[in-house]
């Protein structure tokens, strides 16, 4: 498992009946891989897994990991119960992923103790190589440097760290204490280029699902150096990255997906489509950013 570069956190595409679409799923894993993204995490907080059955988990990861080939397929691991998230890390290495995305529980809000016996159980549960992902605006649990370093002294497959604090000093706060030992990742799309300046080697993104290409051009240009690029590709893309960072940001990275033809505005309850000023509001920051749509641009999604 080589924990680097951009690995979209996909979302889950359903048909009319709001139906898992594998059919749809395999094409949409392949079109991001094509273009240059570097594994695959599904049943993220973009994926909706919240909505999933146990039953539609495991065939979204046995679809995905047909799908990725050789690519890393990496299962996001979420529940209410600890017994549940185990079962869903032990399903995940069944079906064959590559690696765990391991989310703090749904609901309830516990403390460092508990939180730390929550996520050792499931880095116990299998031997998968997983990151731990600190998401406090969205959990309300937050993983401290020094706590992630105890975790990373104690689980030797706790390999990388997915930060959505917003916190960029989070990065080099972690690296301060671990050097090299965890590969860090940004989870958040609109710090992506400041988390790369402090040390970050992956992207865990959102938007990317409508845009991976570009968003591949922009990962690589800030990681290199290449700064006059990063900078312009930022301009352009930051209207749009700003959309993974509010509430609605599943049923407005559908709807961009919808409207650039690479996916479906369709989620389920209680979510529902935006709808007025909302929608009209994402139609026009796409649209401005269409038209000045920068080159290397993603090819087009598969019929």
């Amino acid at each position: 498992m080589n924990w680097s570069g951009v690995m979209p956190a996909i979302t889950t595409p359903f048909d009319k009946n709001l139906s898992v679409d594998h059919a749809f799923l395999a094409r949409h894993v392949q079109w991001l891989l094509l273009n240059g993204c570097t594994g695959i995490i599904a049943l993220g907080s973009l994926g909706e897994a919240a909505t999933l059955t146990f039953a539609e988990k495991e065939a979204v990861l046995r679809t995905v990991r047909a799908a990725a080939h050789t690519a890393p397929a990496v299962a996001a691991v979420s529940a209410l119960s600890t017994a549940e998230a185990v079962s869903l890390a032990q399903a995940a290495e069944q079906a064959g992923c590559a690696g765990l995305m391991v989310l703090p529980p749904y609901v309830y809000r516990g403390d460092w103790r508990e939180m730390k016996a929550h996520v050792a159980a499931i880095f116990r549960a299998t031997p998968l190589p997983s990151m731990l992902y600190n998401n406090p605006v969205s959990y309300g649990t937050d993983f401290l440097p020094d706590q992630i370093a105890e975790l990373a002294v104690e689980h030797a497959n706790l390999a990388a760290v997915k930060e959505s604090s917003t916190d960029v000093r989070r990065v080099t706060a972690i690296r301060a204490l671990l050097g090299d030992r965890l590969r860090i990742f940004v989870g958040v799309d609109d710090a992506i280029v400041e988390g790369i300046a402090a040390g970050a080697v992956g992207w865990v993104a959102g938007l990317v699902n409508a845009f991976p290409r570009e968003s591949v051009a922009l990962f690589e240009a800030a990681a290199s150096g290449q700064n006059d690029t990063a900078a312009a590709l930022y301009r352009w893309f930051l209207p749009l990255l700003r959309m993974d960072t509010v509430p609605k940001f599943i049923q407005l990275i559908k709807l961009v997906q919808q409207e650039t033809g690479t996916g479906s505005a369709r989620v389920r309850p209680p979510r529902l489509e935006v709808t007025g000023a909302e929608l009209e509001d994402t139609r026009a920051k796409l649209a401005h950013a269409l038209g000045a749509r920068p080159s290397p641009r993603s090819t087009a999604f598969p019929a």
